[in-house]
């Protein structure tokens, strides 16, 4: 039986902050320079990684893959959240609201994995130097990035499928700036007990253990950080991971509080703000934290851009 013969509904529509006009229009245009921003920022790490040899060692071609993954999240957010915050009701077909809740899983729990697995990295980096080479050999690396990859793609095709194998009854607005979980469980005609418990392990296991793992890696970097005799390089290892764990902070924190409980008792403003955290403010920081204040990063951007004005004076 086809999935429209299911269900009566055959499209949904978004409420975004419809509640709020006045504050719709001054939406738009912050939402459209952080879109910019971000594409651009992680343009930039894309580029700058792949055209420079030096930088093909593990460190970099993470942030590569982490850049990947940003743009192509923001790509799947944030051309529809832009449409839902300049209108007052946005029409979206069913197809599409499961392609975009697919790929908001794909990514997101990609990135999940990968930066459980640079915080490894940078554990092996500063704590085990000598065997560093051993530890995180070629091999290793591309285990990890195939894992963390193929782990979001399980994800989102597990967790969406059975989202839309439930009914859609009446009702179909989502009260949401996008497609996700939580506010698509809100119109399903049959009880979702199961499936909030498989939401809610599959959160612990995806967000809660590589989080964990983080804490933990960057609890051993700060002890290696303390035995550093020099104060310069103290202060500014603290300061790098002070970044990286707000950021991680930020994405996990707010993820986990949206996804282990899908149907909690937040208000859907709140939800809609908890969404932007990682929707927006994760992709648009993490290229600035993770890459642009990296003194190798900075002498190959400027080495790249002094090419590129060579190539264009001859």
């Amino acid at each position: 039986m086809k999935r429209q013969n299911q269900s009566s509904v055959l499209e949904f529509i978004f409420m975004g902050f419809s509640n709020f006009p006045e504050l719709q229009e001054r939406l738009f245009r912050i939402f459209l320079v952080i879109y910019v921003v971000t594409l651009m920022g992680n343009a930039i790490v894309i580029v700058v990684i792949s055209l420079n040899q030096r930088l093909h060692v593990p460190m970099y071609l993470f942030l590569l893959n982490l850049s990947v993954v940003e743009v192509s999240f923001s790509a799947v957010i944030m051309p529809e959240m832009l449409v839902v915050v300049s209108t007052e009701k946005t029409m979206v077909s069913f197809v599409g609201c499961f392609a975009q809740m697919y790929f908001i899983l794909l990514f997101g729990g990609t990135e999940c994995f990968l930066l459980g697995a640079m915080a490894y990295d940078r554990f092996a980096a500063i704590c085990h130097p000598l065997n560093y080479q051993v530890i995180m050999n070629r091999g290793v690396f591309m285990k990890l990035v195939m894992f963390s990859w193929i782990s979001g793609i399980m994800v989102a095709t597990v967790q969406t499928t059975w989202v839309f194998g439930f009914l859609f009854r009446g009702l179909n607005e989502i009260n949401h700036l996008s497609c996700e979980t939580p506010a698509a469980l809100e119109l399903v005609c049959a009880d979702t007990f199961l499936f909030q418990i498989f939401v809610f392990t599959g959160t612990i296991l995806i967000v809660m253990v590589p989080f964990l793992l983080i804490l933990l890696s960057y609890t051993r970097v700060l002890f290696a950080i303390l035995k550093m005799p020099s104060t310069t390089g103290r202060q500014k290892a603290f300061s790098t991971c002070a970044s990286h764990l707000t950021s991680v902070t930020l994405f996990y924190g707010t993820a986990n509080m949206t996804y282990l409980q899908p149907k909690s008792g937040y208000s859907p403003e709140t939800k809609k703000v908890m969404s932007l955290s990682y929707s927006l403010l994760t992709p648009l920081l993490n290229p600035l934290i993770y890459a642009l204040r990296n003194s190798d990063m900075k002498r190959a951007l400027i080495k790249l851009c002094q090419r590129n004005v060579v190539l264009h004076t001859v």
